[in-house]
């Protein structure tokens, strides 16, 4: 692009200390120069750092929201898992409730959701949580809204999981489903390559051992994205009870429950939306890959999922947990189907997973499918864990299919248990 010797003088001056001089616009305060092109440099992709200034981001950041509004970003799952979201300008009072809120639409071929001549999907939102990445000082709140998906007819969308899981709570609130997600990830340089902590094209020299629960620039790698996410997430209102590093370095781990029900997928999938604006934030790769290094002895990552219903959790509740688990068993290749992409790299019966070909349960037993709780077992009720379903894992898939199971009247084979004791 070839510009005027008098606007390449002008940038030069500009380039100096005295640029606002009152010399600086004189005709002999410069050189023309001939033959030059404007020369733009891109924005760098640094791991750790955003290119763009913060200095300047704040400068509109810190900009008094009117009282008569609030920013409301409707999130929503693609046809492949992965959250979109937009952003609109509502009356406070619409956001009362999500009854209250307006539905929204937005172009579905642009998301794999719907063809190009009938691109309209709508957006019906589902729960509210506060925002974050817009918060304001003056007693109101911009929220984020997790939104499932319909067509103009009002037909669910053959990817809006939620409404198909739903099916499975509807009618049965007397059993107060609980469910705890143990959500695993992995976080890599911007080069989607490297995994932090490790050497460019390398291994680390170190196996797994000293990376998990771990303390120190050596062993803990990405506890600021981790922190961050913590507290982003209380401050939303999600039920976030707990962080921790995980086995293979440059992989963490959160917890969302107990929630109740359905809402443990809404609040899953909206903290999955939050890690991933806190990477973009500190430019950092996430993924939920359940084994993103197949090379080496190195864990995958799963989202171990904690489940107990009233009955389970009041006196004599093990017997019923135990009926529940020979109901799983039963359906053993029905819930690995649907229990994430990928999951055949993880669970290979190495690493804390049990063989995704063979089901089996026991007490504190890490490598078996389902685990039961020495506290459990101790007191004869509580809670059991799922170990199966992988970190990419849709939560309302795996929530409604669970409950689904656990809830048929049906008699099934005793399992025997693969106790430490017993093996």
């Amino acid at each position: 692009m070839k510009i005027s010797t008098a606007i390449l003088g002008v940038i030069a001056a500009l380039g100096s200390v005295s640029a606002f001089s009152p010399t600086a616009f004189s005709p002999t305060a410069f050189t023309a120069r001939h033959g030059t092109s404007l020369q733009m440099s891109l924005l760098s992709t640094q791991t750790g750092k955003a290119s763009l200034d913060s200095d300047v981001v704040e400068r509109y950041a810190s900009l008094p929201y009117p009282k008569d509004k609030i920013l409301a970003e409707y999130v929503w799952a693609d046809a492949v898992g992965n959250l979109r979201s937009k952003t609109r300008t509502l009356d406070p009072k619409k956001a009362e409730s999500v009854d209250t809120l307006p539905q929204w639409n937005f172009d579905g071929s642009s998301t794999d959701q719907a063809p190009g001549d009938d691109s309209e999907v709508i957006l019906r939102p589902c729960r509210i949580f506060k925002d974050p990445f817009h918060p304001r000082n003056d007693g109101i709140d911009n929220i984020l809204v997790m939104c499932d998906t319909w067509t103009p007819a009002g037909e669910p969308l053959p990817s809006n999981t939620r409404a198909t899981a739903a099916k499975a709570f509807d009618g049965k609130e007397g059993e107060e489903p609980w469910f705890g997600l143990e959500q695993e990830f992995t976080l890599f340089n911007m080069d989607q390559r490297t995994p932090l902590g490790w050497p460019a094209n390398g291994f680390p020299v170190r196996p797994q051992g000293p990376y998990y629960c771990s303390v120190g620039p050596e062993n803990n790698f990405g506890r600021h994205i981790t922190d961050s996410l913590y507290r982003a997430a209380l401050y939303a209102g999600i039920e976030i009870s707990g962080t921790n590093g995980e086995v293979m370095p440059g992989q963490q781990e959160y917890q969302v429950g107990p929630c109740i029900g359905i809402d443990a997928g809404d609040q899953l999938m909206m903290s999955r939306y939050i890690l991933q604006r806190i990477c973009e934030d500190f430019q950092v790769y996430c993924t939920l890959h359940p084994k993103p290094i197949v090379d080496g002895d190195w864990n995958g990552a799963g989202m171990h999922t904690n489940f107990s219903t009233k009955s389970m959790r009041e006196e004599g509740g093990l017997e019923i947990i135990k009926k529940a688990i020979y109901k799983l068993g039963a359906k053993h290749q029905e819930h690995i189907a649907v229990y994430g992409t990928g999951n055949e790299l993880r669970l290979t019966g190495k690493h804390e997973t049990a063989d995704m070909n063979t089901f089996c349960y026991g007490v504190a037993n890490r490598g078996a499918s389902i685990r039961i709780g020495r506290d459990t077992e101790a007191e004869g009720c509580g809670y059991f864990e799922d170990r199966r379903p992988s970190s990419n894992a849709d939560p309302y898939v795996v929530t409604g299919k669970i409950m689904a199971t656990v809830m048929e009247d049906v008699d099934v084979p005793e399992i025997a248990p693969m106790n430490k004791e017993e093996a």
